[in-house]
């Protein structure tokens, strides 16, 4: 039985209309589980009680459960369990411009990143997009309101997961739904550079940041096994491509990695990477894990590398750190309660 929150509108008016229902039908449908946001087609009390027979039949709703919260100053992670019983993730993270939530698009990931958490567990699966909807809808009714902002940097690749992706944006982006606009959601990937590709040509107006973190093919390779399919010069090629064509700005994250990424040497071979490219640097200080050797980089090194980014004209912040009493690394609070199991 499919869940009625993977169809964004265009596509549940294709469906009703297919059963013989109206436009109009549809978009009462929408209304009611977006912006009144009930969880049972009983309650859609509009409807003729034939569609709502025929949509309790064919249709699940409300399938994510919330099975562990932890909360810190401006943050929330959130464990959740789908309906095979698989884990995933998502974080909430108070900012001054709103409120920001980091979804999972996958159970587990392939992609292999040593520093990375999420990497240690193996995919198992896409998530579908009804999944990626529940993530938003359910940490929004815990915190009693609205969320400004998506970010795709949770669990899993989002390129790796990219129609399903694509749906889920359609969802939460519709004007009539959770209308959460389109510049305010970005989408994080190590560098499928064939996807970045396909991502362009659609000019949807979201964000694409790309998971960089090291100025060298021979550094990157060590850390990423995706650059010995996709390297950095590619990545590059793909980006000044993605640029000219949708005329956005790019993000390169950088996980600031104790003795391995964070030299000053590192700092000026970054500078000659990005100079003359529409980006800005998001530095990330490392979460440290007990499960991953890497360590995360002193304040001074860190301060380092910014000043040297600043003072050669590369647009870069250091990202605010979250959470000191949560899980903080992503897949952490995930690979924890499985390896409790």
């Amino acid at each position: 039985m499919k869940s009625i929150y993977d169809y964004p509108l265009v596509d549940l008016i294709n469906y009703f209309e297919e059963i013989g229902e109206t436009k109009y039908r549809a978009s009462q449908v929408f209304q009611w589980l977006y912006v009144k946001r009930v969880k049972s087609f009983e309650k859609m009390t509009n409807l003729k009680k034939t569609l709502t027979k025929f949509l309790s039949e064919n249709f699940k709703i409300d399938e994510l459960k919330l099975i562990k919260k932890q909360e810190d100053v401006d943050v929330k992670k959130y464990l959740f369990e789908l309906y095979d019983g698989n884990i995933i993730e998502a974080v909430l993270m108070k900012h001054d411009y709103g409120n920001s939530i980091c979804v999972s698009s996958q159970v587990g990931c392939n992609m292999g990143c040593s520093f990375c958490e999420s990497g240690r567990l193996k995919k198992a699966r896409n998530l579908y997009a009804f999944e990626l909807v529940e993530q938003v809808l359910k940490v929004e009714e815990d915190i009693k309101d609205r969320i400004s902002h998506v970010v795709l940097m949770g669990i899993g690749e989002p390129f790796d997961n990219y129609d399903n992706v694509m749906r889920f944006i359609k969802i939460i982006n519709d004007p009539k739904g959770i209308n959460i606009g389109i510049r305010h959601i970005t989408i994080s990937t190590c560098g499928i550079v064939p996807k970045i590709k396909k991502f362009m040509e659609e000019k949807t107006g979201v964000n694409l940041a790309i998971s960089l973190h090291a100025p060298n093919n021979e550094i990157r390779s060590n850390i990423m096994p995706i650059n010995k399919v996709y390297n950095i010069e590619e990545i590059i090629s793909s980006v000044k491509e993605y640029i000219k064509v949708t005329n956005r700005r790019i993000t390169f994250e950088y996980i600031l990695l104790n003795g391995v990424n964070d030299s000053e040497d590192c700092a000026k071979e970054l500078v000659k990477l990005l100079k003359g490219i529409n980006c800005y640097v998001n530095l990330i200080p490392y979460n440290e894990t007990s499960n991953i050797k890497y360590k995360p980089s002193k304040k001074v090194t860190i301060n380092k590398f910014y000043d040297i980014l600043k003072k050669n004209s590369i647009n870069v912040t250091i990202r605010r750190e979250f959470g000191s009493k949560v899980s903080a690394a992503c897949g952490q609070l995930r690979s924890q309660q499985i390896t409790r199991k």
